[in-house]
């Protein structure tokens, strides 16, 4: 990753921060551009800029980073209803539809986002396509028993799936205990609604990276600054 690039992260990260107002329910997302929002938030808690901020992590490792930032946190059952999500995606359309889920934590991300008025997505320009799938692949999160039939199911909707590796070579393990098969389309995603209906009817399928009208706003830095994007009027 280049320093440009970590620039960008963080520039989208200061933006978005500007929809947080003192008293706010916020879903943290997970990655590497939500992390500087984890970063400026703490700065704002810490100056008084904002104040009675309560976080719901996204992630087991969100919420350790949190914790060391003296962010305070809540769950799901302590706070169901959130002002703010704010996550990075690994793909934006045009359309503000979004893969997300490289970094593990696609099915507390969906959860939360699910949970907020309102999602707001940080991203730098690279993460821009023309068509989902067409850059990342689509993670599908999977039960360990229904594997061999997840991927011959997967294969048959017209992708290649590939089960996700941890460092040491085992199957990477999500924070519920879970498998993902990232799943790579050739030509893209052409009907995404299509693809979500067919994916959640496999047996043992958990979730899939698949973001389908739930981001509102995409703050994208570029070289050129700041670009909000927002959805499309139906």
């Amino acid at each position: 990753m280049t320093p440009d690039l970590e620039s960008l992260k963080r520039q989208a990260a200061e933006a978005a921060l500007e929809y947080v107002q003192s008293g706010m329910a916020l879903g943290l997302g997970t990655g590497s551009t939500a992390k500087y929002l984890l970063y400026g938030l703490a700065d704002r808690l810490g100056d008084g800029r904002l104040r009675e901020i309560v976080g719901v992590p996204t992630s087991e490792r969100t919420a350790a980073l949190a914790r060391e930032l003296g962010i305070p946190l809540a769950t799901l059952a302590e706070r169901p209803q959130l002002d703010l999500a704010i996550d990075g995606a690994d793909e934006i359309d045009p359309q503000l539809e979004l893969i997300k889920g490289l970094g593990g934590a696609l099915l507390r991300e969906k959860i939360v986002a699910a949970s907020a008025a309102r999602m707001i997505i940080v991203s730098d320009s690279t993460k821009r396509v023309g068509r989902l799938g067409t850059r990342a692949p689509l993670p599908v999160e999977v039960i360990a028993f229904a594997l061999p039939l997840a991927e011959r199911r997967l294969s048959a909707l017209g992708c290649t799936p590939l089960l996700r590796r941890a460092a040491d070579g085992s199957a990477f393990v999500t924070d519920e205990g879970n498998h993902i098969l990232d799943c790579r389309f050739g030509d893209g995603i052409g009907d995404a609604r299509a693809l979500d209906a067919a994916i959640h009817a496999i047996p043992g399928v958990v979730e899939h990276g698949m973001f389908i009208g739930m981001a509102g706003v995409a703050i994208v830095a570029g070289d050129g600054g700041i670009t909000r994007l927002a959805r499309p009027a139906a």
